[in-house]
């Protein structure tokens, strides 16, 4: 009788738990659905009452006056060489520095890596003037370089890697390495690289997405609508007079697809390598 009681408890719980994560997906997924009702929808239907929640017939013609007002697909291309790059030379520059920070002593170790967490704290708009008169000086405006290179070094992919290798990688193994006679890249590749992949995974999609979704930045940097991002692309489209909220809806909604896909590869990317990692 006992026993029927626990099954009933824990069903009811389950019950509850499966409601309230479904209840929190439809939640989280209603602002993505709602902007793609509001890009098949004439302007208007913004400002409805009560609001449209049903999808029109207009995405196709929303979407051909994005193509008319910018050069859609030429700022993807840009955003995504930008957030290509700056990804692998982070995941590369944070291995690294983690793996130092984890496994290697050093004069100043602490110190140094106290101070570029104290980085973190400091808001990204207090550089904005500094760094821009740097790339100014550098002949990088209006370059995708310059809108990547000040994003090379990123304080919480070096944390993160850090601790990811402190808690994966025995200090056995790299010992056993050295005796074999492996030099300290050899043993990042062939050891400690295999091991954090689900960390690369990880880090790789906060990278990503944080570099397509910035905006400031890139809009302080580029000025030729040549070398645009689909983010500073997108902001222009909107004028001061009117705003077409269908058209900026749809080139938001078509810029959201490719992101969508990219996440979903390196989520892929990180459950096997986690299963990868389990089975060795």
């Amino acid at each position: 009788m006992s026993q029927e009681v626990g099954v009933k408890k824990n069903s009811i719980s389950r019950i509850f738990i499966y409601l309230f994560l479904t209840v929190s997906a439809v939640l989280s997924m209603f602002p993505f659905y709602w902007m793609f009702v509001m890009a098949t929808r004439p302007s208007s239907a913004y400002n409805s009452i009560p609001p449209t929640i049903t999808p029109g017939n207009l995405l196709v013609e929303n979407f051909q006056k994005v193509l008319e007002q910018i050069d859609f697909f030429g700022a993807m291309w840009n955003t995504i060489i930008l957030c290509t790059t700056v990804t692998l030379v982070v995941l590369l520059i944070s291995s690294l520095a983690g793996f130092a920070f984890a496994k290697f002593n050093f004069p100043g170790k602490n110190i140094l890596f106290l101070s570029i967490l104290l980085t973190l704290v400091i808001p990204p708009q207090l550089g904005l003037i500094p760094q821009y008169y740097l790339i100014s000086k550098a002949g990088l405006l209006d370059t995708l370089q310059g809108v990547m290179v000040l994003s090379f070094l990123n304080p919480l992919g070096i944390f993160l890697m850090r601790q990811y290798v402190s808690n994966s990688v025995p200090d056995e193994l790299i010992e056993a390495a050295k005796l074999d006679g492996c030099s300290n890249f050899r043993i990042y590749r062939s050891i400690v690289l295999p091991i954090i992949l689900p960390a690369f995974a990880t880090l790789g999609i906060i990278v990503f997405t944080a570099v397509w979704g910035e905006f400031l930045w890139q809009f302080t940097v580029l000025r030729d609508p040549d070398m645009y991002t689909i983010q500073v692309a997108l902001a222009s489209l909107s004028t001061g007079y009117k705003v077409d909220f269908g058209m900026i809806l749809s080139g938001v909604f078509w810029a959201t697809v490719p992101l969508i896909i990219i996440f979903l590869f390196f989520n892929r990317l990180f459950i096997s390598s986690i299963t990868e990692g389990a089975v060795k």
